[in-house]
């Protein structure tokens, strides 16, 4: 299954399933076909969903066939273009540039991976470009998508292996 991010007439975006859609938020630099670390930007392209990540003092583990792990206080993931560990989970505390995935603002509570710039990471080309929780009132990501927890739910239930997030664009 296609999980595809449409742009509207009214500047907004919806995700696009077979059977079903929902608001997304995407990233303040726009879609970019050539994504860089830090431009904010939501990478064109069409990526495997990789696995689920949750935080398991706010949710149980959601029904999906993804693979899936629960995150705790200590996960991060590598933004940093310099390090061995550039766009992989790593353990807090961590001397190099990171996201802190046990956020307090809820956005991190479902986290699907896409394999956006990982099979190998390229440094420079972007970094923990999720599918995630968005803010209620769809604030830009910083270079994620993001859905509302209710839909990202929903459609976690219809996930499996070798389904792909589609950023089209050019």
């Amino acid at each position: 299954m296609d999980l595809i991010v449409d742009p509207l007439p009214d500047g907004t975006h919806r995700l696009r399933w077979p059977g079903g859609s929902a608001r997304c938020a995407i990233g303040r630099g726009g879609i970019r076909p050539d994504k860089r670390e830090g431009d904010g930007a939501t990478p064109v392209g069409a990526f495997p969903l990789r696995r689920l990540l949750y935080r398991p003092d706010r949710l149980a583990p959601p029904a999906t066939e993804l693979p899936g792990a629960a995150i705790a206080p200590d996960d991060g993931w590598c933004d940093d273009p310099a390090h061995p560990d550039y766009n992989r989970p790593v353990r807090l505390p961590f001397a190099a540039g990171h996201e802190v995935l046990w956020r307090e603002d809820g956005v991190y509570d479902l986290i699907v991976v896409p394999g956006h710039n990982d099979d190998p990471p390229v440094p420079g080309l972007g970094s923990a470009v999720f599918l995630h929780v968005a803010k209620p009132d769809y604030e830009p990501t910083a270079g994620c998508v993001a859905l509302a927890r209710g839909d990202l739910l929903a459609l976690l239930a219809l996930c499996r292996p070798g389904d792909r997030l589609v950023v089209p664009g050019g």
